[in-house]
Order: C-alpha cells, then structure tokens, then sequence
C-alpha cells in the first residue's frame, strides 16, 4: 500500500498522494488510469480525437476496475470538444483536465455537474487567468514534457506560476523519480503530473516495441518537431521525427507533404511502429530503466521523495499558499 503524502491536491481530488497520470492521446485509457487510480493517485483517460462512444465504455470500464477518482481530459481545439464536455459532464466523471485553449464556455456545466477542472498551462498569464475562470487547479507543464508543449522549462515555470496564483499547482515536465517530486514541492508546487514515467507501466497498452524505446532513451534522445507551424511537440528521435524535421525547413514547399505524415503517426507508434510512428516522449525518458505495475511506480517515487523530506517540503508549499489566501 503506498504511503499517504497529503496535500491540498490531494484533497481536492480525494486521492492518497498527489500524483496525476498524464493525458497521452491514444495512450491513457482505462487499464492505464485505473490502475494509477487505484494505485492511490489520479488516473486520466485521454479524449483527444477519440469517438464518443469510446470515451463513454472507456470511463465506465475505468469505473468497473476501481472505486477510486477517475479523470479525463479534452483537447480544446478537437472539433468535438463542445459535445465531449457535455458528454463528461453527464457521466460526471471526478476530475477533467484541460489543453489547447481556454474551458470557459463549459466551466459553468462541469461545475453545476460537481467536476474538479484543472487546465494545464505553459505560461504564467495563462495560469493567471484559468484562475479568474474558476479553475479549481493548474497543471503548469515545463517544455521537458512529451506531446505538445510550450516553450518555459518546468524549473522557470513552476515557481513563477506559484506566486502568481492561489489556487494548488501541479509541476509537470522532468519527473520520474523521487527525487523530482521532491523538487516541485521545494519549488512550491502541491503535486505533480507525470505521462513518459507511466508509458512502460505493464498497465499501459502501447506496444512492447514503445516501451522498449522508451527505455532504452539517453537523455539526448528526443527532437522537438512542429515549431514551424506553431504546435511544437516533444518525442523520440527515429526516421519519422528527422524526416519531419528535415521537410519543416520549408513549410511552404512542404507543408502538404508533412500533413500526410502527421497522418496517423501517433496510432503508428502505438501500434509499434517505432521507425514511422511519432513516439511521443519528454526528456525524462533516461531516467526510466525498469518495467514495472502503476502501483509500484507510485509506492517507489513517495517512498524515495518522503526520504528526501518530501513532507517537510510539502507543508512548507501549504503554509506558502496559506499565508498568500490570507
């Protein structure tokens, strides 16, 4: 049984430690997120391009397999975003975490419905302003992360982030041991969210041939793609990614070519195909040696952080915030 490590996150959320799994499209599904659920931290099912009908067996799956708070996230910039937030609201799942774009124009209905709303940030303004939207939290996500991403790292963010609003923050980019999730507390942070440390979890569904990738990663291993046309995202090196790379030099001239290319790249490498498919991955990859269940992913960074003073540092980001409410 992992150790309780309590925090406002984990109030807010009625989890034992404050730890979130990642949204990874096509990735965090119900094995993945109920197992992080049970396991005492907080399982998110990823929405992001999937059908409806998906989403609706995928949580009552997750539901079947533990009692326990189960998320989901949206992709604000998918056409079926607006249908999607409905759909969550009705089956009021716990908690949903938002991406690409602000949740205003469904905050009211997920709230009326009891849903905790934590969207995830890649700037201070933003946190800011999620804030004043009534966000109950903020991820702050540092450009180490896997997927899309921003361009501050987690170590300039997070603290910045933490003066400038009340509400918790979970630190997410860089984390995959104790000894990160020790560090996010020190830099006022209440929890952490992580995606590339759950990818090899024997809970995860992707392919083995992912998996090994992952850890088999040195810490110079992944190439951001996609900063010419203004989504930039993080993932492995491999034949798709510097290929990719290569035609964005000339957006102009290759922009229909790349657009083939984005096609299905992610169901590719999930299917195991590591050379044509984007493997999504943040930079903490090298840090990730050993497959091992969920359960013993979240007991290993609590025992390691708590033996680093983890609960000290904790406290000290409460009465922080404490002294900020008053």
């Amino acid at each position: 049984m992992t150790a309780a490590l309590n925090t406002r996150v984990t109030e807010l959320l009625g989890t034992e430690v404050p730890i979130i799994q990642g949204a990874m499209a096509r990735i965090a599904d119900a094995s993945l997120a109920s197992a992080v659920s049970e396991a005492g931290g907080l399982g998110i099912i990823a929405c992001g391009g999937a059908p409806l009908d998906w989403v609706e067996a995928q949580i009552a799956e997750a539901r079947s397999r533990t009692s326990k708070p189960i998320g989901a996230n949206v992709m604000l910039m998918d056409p079926n975003a607006g249908e999607l937030a409905k759909l969550l609201a009705e089956l009021k799942v716990d908690v949903i975490t938002t991406g690409a774009g602000s949740p205003a124009n469904y905050m009211e209905m997920w709230k009326e419905a009891g849903i905790k709303v934590i969207p995830v940030v890649a700037s201070t303004a933003l946190a800011v302003r999620m804030e004043r939207l009534g966000a109950d939290a903020v991820v702050a996500e540092g450009t180490e992360s896997g997927g899309h991403i921003g361009e501050l790292t987690t170590m300039a963010l997070v603290p910045s982030v933490v003066d400038a609003v009340k509400i918790p923050v979970i630190a997410a980019g860089g984390v995959a041991d104790g000894r990160g999730l020790a560090a996010v507390f020190a830099l006022g942070a209440e929890g952490v969210q992580m995606g590339t440390r759950f990818l090899t979890v024997e809970e995860c569904t992707v392919a083995d041939a992912y998996k090994e990738r992952v850890l088999a990663a040195k810490d110079s291993d992944t190439i951001v793609t996609g900063r010419g046309s203004g989504h930039p995202a993080r993932c492995l090196k491999n034949k798709f990614s510097r290929a990719v790379r290569k035609l964005e030099g000339d957006m102009a001239k290759n922009g229909d070519e790349l657009e083939q290319m984005y096609l299905g790249s992610l169901r590719r490498a999930v299917e195991g195909d590591v050379e044509n498919g984007s493997l999504m991955s943040g930079q903490v990859a090298a840090l990730v040696h050993e497959r091992k269940t969920a359960a013993e992913v979240i007991d290993e960074l609590v025992r390691e952080a708590c033996a680093l003073g983890a609960r000290d540092l904790a406290e000290m980001a409460r009465a922080n915030a404490a002294r900020k409410r008053a």
